[in-house]
């Protein structure tokens, strides 16, 4: 407040010196006010963009401010001490978040990272290391039973070879899931040749004997002559790996027969595959080609992960037709 007898005291010049002054002083104000409200408002702009999820705290737990990330994962906050300063990582809803709090002028501030995919990479090497070593575990004695099937199939009654077909078939899946392992561990080469797309029908319609199903399947291949470069052994796991769960669609559905169908052409320079079958939908999706998880009854959630990085290492892709969610399409660039 200005004192009024000292402005009563002030000559003319002083009074018109004074009051210059002060609106000089009111502008600087407002134009201090309004550059604080500005930066205050890029402040919160920054903080909106953040892949962080960022809380400010009353010390009663009232939210003082909050980013858009946060008001999304705001149950977050229903699992947090506040007054834990530690670092500390919090699952909620299938994501992981590392979640940090600190207190400033009488305010806790959070912030929440989520780091779900570094958790998962984790997982994932440590599973990749064990199934690795597993796998090396199994191979010598699965061969050696193997072996033995062979011989024995020659040596028992005919009404005993049955049985001994069974152990084989048990056999090959076993060795198959051992190098379908070891492959996805190591990392996938490919070796690149001129394939006869008839050898691939062949492969196929071989592996489906070795399959155990109990519902009558029919399966149909219309495959074109059309000659395609690629790894012949990395794509025949990919196309048995489809067939195979294919198949198992059908073992889960209601019906008593089943259909699949697999189509091979040249489409605009690219070889392309395409599955079919009658069977169960496919009823999680987002998972279909995450490792060590899988959609169906029996699987170890590695087949479809492996296929995509063949698939991926001959520089094609894989999609799921949206259209039944039966169906896919296999593409390989042809050049």
């Amino acid at each position: 407040m200005i004192d009024q007898n000292l402005l009563e005291s002030l000559s003319s010049s002083d009074k018109e010196s004074f009051a210059k002054g002060l609106k000089e002083l009111i502008t600087q104000t407002y134009e201090v006010e309004k550059e604080f409200v500005e930066l205050r408002a890029l402040f919160e702009e920054v903080l909106d963009i953040l892949p962080t999820a960022v809380w400010v705290l009353e010390e009663g737990g009232e939210i003082f401010y909050q980013n858009s990330f946060a008001s999304e994962i705001s149950n977050l906050l229903e699992f947090l001490d506040i007054r834990n300063l530690q670092r500390q990582e919090i699952e909620l809803e299938s994501s992981v978040y590392l979640v940090q709090i600190n207190k400033k002028l009488n305010k806790f501030i959070i912030t929440a990272t989520d780091i779900t995919s570094e958790k998962r990479r984790e997982r994932l090497a440590s599973m990749g290391q064990i199934s690795a070593h597993l796998a090396h575990e199994i191979r010598n004695p699965v061969g050696s039973v193997a072996l033995l099937a062979s011989t024995l199939i020659n040596k028992v009654d005919l009404k005993n070879k049955p049985l001994v077909l069974e152990i084989k078939k048990s056999i090959w899946r076993v060795e198959r899931i051992v190098k379908a392992t070891l492959l996805f561990s190591k990392g996938v080469h490919v070796n690149k040749s001129t394939i006869n797309p008839e050898n691939i029908k062949e492969e196929l319609e071989e592996s489906l004997g070795y399959y155990t199903y109990s519902k009558d399947i029919d399966l149909k291949l219309k495959f074109d002559s059309s000659q395609i470069e690629a790894d012949f052994d990395l794509l025949c796991i990919v196309l048995q790996n489809f067939l195979f769960n294919a198949v198992d669609a059908i073992e889960e559905s209601d019906n008593d027969s089943g259909l699949i169908e697999i189509f091979y052409s040249i489409v605009n320079d690219k070889a392309e595959f395409k599955i079919y079958d009658s069977g169960k939908q496919i009823e999680n999706p987002q998972i279909l080609f995450e490792p060590f998880k899988s959609t169906k009854l029996k699987g170890n959630g590695l087949g479809l992960a492996l296929s995509l990085q063949i698939i991926e290492a001959h520089g094609g892709s894989i999609e799921l037709l949206d259209e039944d969610k039966k169906g896919f399409r296999i593409i390989i660039p042809t050049k």
